[in-house]
């Protein structure tokens, strides 16, 4: 029987383009929160809070969680135990790769180049979440501090980091000829 051994779509990637440093996040526990019906606010008291509004982000002990559509979010870190009673609880960590553009103003105009909706601090302020396109791939993404964090099918992860590190160059030169 073969020996599985795990390897990370995007290993310590990592490139700074003028104000804009794209990176690849490391490894951590994804999972997918459905509550059933009736019961999103039975999940909620269990998570010790109620699950996030559409759009936004809420941070809590144990990691964070997001919206991701309609009754759906996504917990970042490792869930309390019990949520399965509620709703479907999906392991999906290795669904997904996580980047970070860093630089808020500088990751807006990057992302502006490749993503069809205004990625600006004083659009998409911090917490705020969105599902959209980057080219033609699906991605999630959540305004942080001083970053666009980027959740992207791990199968597009190279994919998306050459877009956006192609994207980045472009304003960098542009911001050097200015």
């Amino acid at each position: 029987m073969p020996d599985l051994i795990a390897d990370p779509p995007l290993a310590a990637a990592e490139v700074t383009h003028g104000a804009a440093r794209l990176r690849a996040l490391p490894w951590t526990a994804l999972t997918l929160l459905a509550p059933y019906p009736e019961q999103a606010t039975a999940m909620g008291a269990a998570l010790g809070q109620a699950l996030p509004a559409p759009g936004t982000s809420l941070s809590t002990p144990g990691g964070a969680i997001r919206w991701m559509g309609r009754e759906q979010a996504l917990f970042i870190g490792r869930p309390p135990n019990g949520l399965a009673a509620f709703g479907a609880v999906t392991d999906v960590s290795d669904v997904y790769a996580r980047l970070s553009l860093g630089g808020r103003a500088a990751a807006a105009e990057v992302l502006a180049r490749l993503v069809p909706m205004d990625l600006r601090p004083r659009q998409f302020a911090e917490g705020r979440t969105a599902r959209t396109l980057l080219g033609h791939m699906a991605v999630h993404l959540t305004a942080m501090e001083d970053a666009v964090e980027i959740l992207v099918m791990r199968s597009f992860a190279r994919s998306a980091f050459h877009e956006i590190e192609e994207a980045m160059r472009s304003v960098a030169g542009r911001a050097a000829l200015d």
